[in-house]
C-alpha cells in the first residue's frame, strides 16, 4: 500500500499538558522531512478549526520558533472539547478535499481517539484516501494498550512535588490537609502523590482513588486514626471518588460534548470532605483543603525530561508511520521494554482499541482503602525523574535546666 501525496493537517484537543507541544513539533519535523507531504498545516481549536477552515501554515515557522514552542506548555494550536457529528465529519472531509489534506494528526486523549475513529470510518465509506492518526496525550494516564501517556510524567512530577511541600508544611504546623487531584475514572495521578515519601511519617498518609469505592464513614475513621497517632494527616484524593453504587461523592450537573461530567474548577469536594471531618474530629480541628485543578496539568517548571522526550517521539512516530504506507490509521502507543534500566519503544495500535476506553489502576498497584502499593512507585519513578529529597533536623535535645 503506497502512501498518498498531499498536505498534512494537525490539531490539538482536550486538556493541555506541559509537553503537548513536543508532540506537535515532533509531527511537524517528520512531515517536513517526508517526500509524501507537500504542506504542513495546523487547525486552530482542533476539529472546530477544520470545520471553519481556520488553519495556519506551520511549514513557514522557523526551526527556532518551533523549538521554543516545543518547550512551552499548553496547546500552541489552541484546544477544543467537541465531539463531531456525522454531519460535521462529512463537512471535515469536504475541507480535507478542498485543501488536499491526505494526513490528519489529532493530538489528544481517548475522546480525541474517538473523533479520529469516527472520521476514519466515514472517510472509508466515502472512499476518501486520508491517513488518520491519533497522537496520545493525557495527564490522566488512562489510555488503553499503551504503558503510559505523554503528559502524565510531568503532571505526576508536579503532584509529587506539591505533596512533598504540603507534607513539610503540615509537619511544621500540624493539622489535617486534603488535596484534591485530577482523575475522573482512574487514580494514576493521585497515586503519584506517594512518589515523594522519604521518611516513615511522611504524607500523604491516606490516598483515595476511583478504583476503590469510597466509604465516607470509613474515611472519617481512617483520618482520625492517623491524626490520633501523628497529630496530623495529609490526604490525597481523586476528584472522581464514588460510593459502592458508583455515585460520585460530589457531582456537578455540567457536562461536555462527550458527556463527561465537569469535575475540575471547583473546590466543592475538598470543602465537603473537610466539613465531614469536622463533624468527626470537632469544629476546632485545623482542617484545610486545596483543589489542584488546572495547575497540575501545565505547570511550566515541573517538566519531566523523559516525558518531554517521549512526547516528541510519539509525534515523530505518528508521522513516520502515516507516510510509510503500512497503516491507514492508528494510535501511537509506548511499550516499556523488558530491560534492567528503563527503555521505551514506540508502536501503533488500531484506533478502536483506544477510542472511548479507560485504563484504570490495576489491582497490583492498589493497597487496602487509603493506600497505594510500592509497585506503583517502581512503575512511575522513571517517568517523573529525580525529585528533591527533603531533609529533617536530627532534633538533638538539650537538657532542661529550669526549676
Amino acid at each position: 500500500m503506497s502512501a498518498p501525496v498531499g498536505n498534512a493537517l494537525i490539531g490539538q484537543s482536550g486538556g493541555p499538558t506541559a509537553v503537548i507541544n513536543q508532540s506537535l513539533v515532533g509531527v511537524i519535523e517528520e512531515c517536513l522531512r517526508s517526500e509524501r507531504i507537500k504542506g504542513v498545516y495546523g487547525a486552530l481549536h482542533g476539529v472546530k478549526g477544520v470545520l471553519n477552515e481556520d488553519m495556519i501554515d506551520l511549514g513557514r515557522e522557523s526551526a527556532a520558533v518551533l523549538e521554543g514552542v516545543a518547550n512551552t506548555p499548553c496547546a500552541a494550536l489552541r484546544s477544543v472539547r467537541m465531539k463531531p457529528t456525522e454531519e460535521d465529519c462529512a463537512r471535515m472531509l469536504e475541507v480535507f478535499e478542498a485543501h488536499d489534506i491526505r494526513y490528519f494528526f489529532y493530538i489528544g486523549g481517548n475522546d480525541s481517539a474517538e473523533t479520529a475513529h469516527i472520521l476514519n470510518e466515514i472517510a472509508v465509506d466515502r472512499s476518501y484516501d486520508v491517513r488518520l492518526f491519533h497522537v496520545p496525550k493525557t495527564i490522566d494516564n488512562d489510555l488503553c494498550v499503551t504503558d503510559h501517556c505523554p503528559g502524565f510524567g510531568s503532571a505526576a512530577r508536579f503532584v509529587a512535588s506539591a505533596l512533598m511541600g504540603d507534607n513539610e508544611d503540615n509537619r511544621s504546623l500540624k493539622g489535617i490537609k486534603i488535596d484534591v487531584i485530577m482523575g475522573r475514572h482512574a487514580g494514576w495521578l493521585t497515586a503519584a502523590s506517594t512518589m515523594a515519601k522519604v521518611h516513615d511519617e511522611d504524607g500523604p498518609h491516606l490516598v483515595y482513588v476511583p478504583e476503590r469505592a469510597f466509604d465516607l464513614e470509613r474515611f472519617g475513621q481512617d483520618v482520625k486514626e492517623v491524626y490520633d497517632s501523628l497529630g496530623r494527616c495529609v490526604i490525597a484524593v481523586s476528584e472522581g471518588i464514588h460510593d459502592a453504587e458508583g455515585k460520585l461523592i460530589l457531582e456537578s450537573q455540567e457536562k461536555d460534548s462527550h458527556g463527561n461530567v465537569q469535575l475540575s474548577g471547583t473546590g466543592a469536594l475538598g470543602d465537603f470532605l473537610a466539613s465531614q471531618l469536622k463533624e468527626v474530629l470537632g469544629p476546632k480541628t485545623r482542617i484545610r483543603a486545596d483543589t489542584f485543578g488546572y495547575l497540575q496539568r501545565s505547570f511550566a517548571d515541573c517538566v519531566s525530561e523523559v516525558d518531554a522526550d517521549e512526547a516528541r517521539e510519539v509525534g515523530r512516530t505518528a508521522a513516520r508511520i502515516a507516510t510509510s504506507g503500512e497503516y491507514q490509521h492508528g494510535s501511537i502507543i509506548i511499550r516499556r521494554e523488558d530491560d534492567p534500566t528503563y527503555r521505551a519503544a514506540f508502536e501503533v495500535t488500531d484506533l478502536e482499541n483506544v477510542a472511548q476506553k479507560t485504563k484504570v489502576l490495576p489491582e497490583r498497584y492498589l493497597g487496602e482503602q487509603g493506600h497505594i502499593s510500592p509497585e506503583f512507585q517502581a512503575y512511575a519513578r522513571p517517568l517523573i525523574g529525580t525529585l528533591k529529597t527533603p531533609m529533617h533536623l536530627s532534633d538533638h535535645p538539650i537538657s532542661k535546666r529550669g526549676s
